[in-house]
């Protein structure tokens, strides 16, 4: 199998890459796995010392759970894997506090949170999580733990889809260029000379609407190269993309282990 990167966002941590001589199968085997497999921390009890605002403690709860959290999965076990088998210890459960009363009408932001582990913070800093008038507080014990999107989407590291590579060809010279080259959203073609022209650089955003069929029918047809496979990792922000990846090969490789023992009993 080869791969190719195709872009890297820095500021976003999205990454695309083709995957030549793979399966949809085996695409889809990896998609499930970080989406439902890759854990990740995030809040799953949280204690009220404190709550005067205009949200039940069951609401602000909830926001709670969905603050993404950066994780470490080197410093963490899953609570059922821990040798504290479920008492809760520094090695699978992690507390975050806040504190606040509000001498204004303020927003409280998951930036106030307090986090007894500097690697695992908000990663949005400026997630809202309760409004407090002049004189409301709130203040709260929260516990974080590892878990995995498939038992609450709150553990869920990121966005993944794929599809395959799309095919253009186009059969004859169009009549109108420029007008096919405007109909697609996502600007694959250039229109130079009266000559429609395949953009090599834009082809992979080729979601095969069929805009450009429209526009003067018989000119392009459009396909799918089963072979190759582009794959998209949307991170969340508590992984990065190439942890996602990593973490769910390995995940992967465990469970075909296993089975292969499995079939040999």
């Amino acid at each position: 199998m080869d791969i190719k990167i195709l872009n890297k966002d820095k500021k976003t941590g999205k990454v695309s890459f083709i995957m030549n001589d793979v399966t949809a199968a085996f695409a889809n085997a990896l998609r499930r796995t970080i989406i439902s497999e890759v854990p990740t921390m995030a809040i799953e009890d949280v204690e009220f010392k404190k709550n005067n605002s205009v949200l039940y403690d069951e609401i602000v709860a909830h926001r709670l759970g969905l603050v993404a959290l950066k994780t470490d999965l080197k410093s963490y076990n899953m609570i059922e894997n821990c040798k504290c088998e479920g008492a809760g210890c520094a090695k699978c459960t992690l507390k975050i506090t806040l504190k606040t009363t509000a001498r204004s009408d303020q927003v409280v932001t998951a930036s106030e949170m307090k986090s007894m582990d500097p690697k695992v913070v908000p990663v949005f800093t400026e997630t809202p999580i309760v409004k407090l008038l002049k004189g409301q507080g709130l203040e709260f014990e929260a516990t974080a733990v590892l878990g995995r999107g498939k038992d609450h989407i709150k553990f869920s590291p990121g966005l993944v889809h794929y599809k395959y590579m799309p095919v253009i060809e186009i059969s004859k010279s169009p009549k109108n260029a420029d007008a096919i080259a405007k109909s697609c959203p996502v600007n694959v073609y250039d229109a130079k000379a009266g000559k429609l022209l395949v953009n090599d650089n834009k082809i992979y955003d080729c979601h095969l609407c069929g805009a450009c069929l429209d526009v003067e029918p018989g000119v392009i047809k459009l396909n799918e190269d089963e072979s190759n496979i582009i794959f998209f990792i949307e991170p969340y922000g508590q992984l990065s993309a190439k942890q996602m990846m990593t973490e769910a090969i390995s995940i992967l490789d465990s469970k075909i282990d296993d089975f292969t023992e499995a079939l040999k009993k």
